[in-house]
């Protein structure tokens, strides 16, 4: 080093390193949810077509269980598209399983011994948002819509672990905020707000995933699925068997020929 160069060291002092460009809120909330696909079971989660899980069902009112049956959810993904619930979805309920409901991208309806009583629309309305927003949908189907947003919240603890936090919105604004957990990268947790038309304020909608196995090639899939609004459980279900891929026919997804259809919901 010439001496003229050495002095400048010694009074100035060494020279700053390279900068390292700090991992934007956008990238970070990206790569985190890029890590949960893979850890879903990355392609294979994506070519899950449909799903049969099969367990015991609870609701709740004010945290006191309100209802228990066996229930078993048949689920069909159809293609996607922008900003739309594409899939259909058959729940069957108790013994016999003879009652549920018939849940389609273009109506629903409550079936029980008496017929078919179509959803009310604001019911329907309800299913559809809870559908659009529920992190394993947008990981299934909404990963490529334009507009769609991942943004970091950064790092926090739930439940005694470290997990990352990330916003999503859609093209129309819609948010949902997701934590992941920071070790397994699966989502843990998941919650939105939506407009109460009653009361004309807001509730907070949360759904708390856990019990994650194995269901067939590598694809994980939550046993245990918890919902709750403003802080109270109000559904949760225990699946003893998740089955994917198994062929589902369209005639599960249509009404009987001979079931009588009700007047619609209120």
């Amino acid at each position: 080093m010439k001496r003229s160069a050495f002095l400048l060291v010694l009074w100035f002092g060494a020279p700053p390193a390279p900068a390292q460009t700090a991992e934007s809120h956008e990238a970070r909330g990206k790569r985190v949810v890029n890590e949960a696909l893979k850890a879903l079971g990355g392609d294979a989660f994506l070519q899950m077509n449909d799903r049969v899980e099969t367990g015991r069902a609870y609701s709740f009112y004010r945290e006191q269980i309100s209802g228990l049956d066996r229930a078993t959810i048949y689920t069909r993904y159809l293609s996607p598209a922008p900003g739309k619930l594409e899939m259909r979805e058959r729940e069957n309920f108790g013994l016999k399983q003879d009652s549920g409901f018939l849940l389609l991208e273009d109506g629903a309806w409550e079936l029980n011994y008496h017929g078919a009583r179509p959803l009310a629309d604001d019911k329907f309305a309800a299913f559809q948002m809870s559908g659009l927003r529920n992190i394993l949908y947008i990981l299934r189907q909404r990963l490529n819509e334009p507009e769609m947003a991942f943004y970091s919240q950064g790092s926090d603890m739930f439940e005694h672990r470290p997990v990352e936090i990330v916003d999503i919105t859609d093209a129309d604004t819609n948010t949902v905020t997701v934590y992941f957990d920071a070790r397994s990268k699966l989502p843990v947790r998941q919650s939105f707000r939506k407009r109460n038309e009653q009361f004309h304020d807001f509730d907070t909608e949360v759904t708390i995933f856990s019990l994650y196995r194995d269901v067939g090639g590598g694809v994980m899939w939550p046993c245990n699925i918890r919902r709750e609004r403003n802080g109270e459980r109000i559904y949760e279900m225990f699946a003893d068997q998740v089955q994917i891929n198994q062929d589902l026919k369209d005639n599960l997804f249509v009404l009987p020929a001979d079931l009588k259809v009700l007047p619609k919901g209120k």
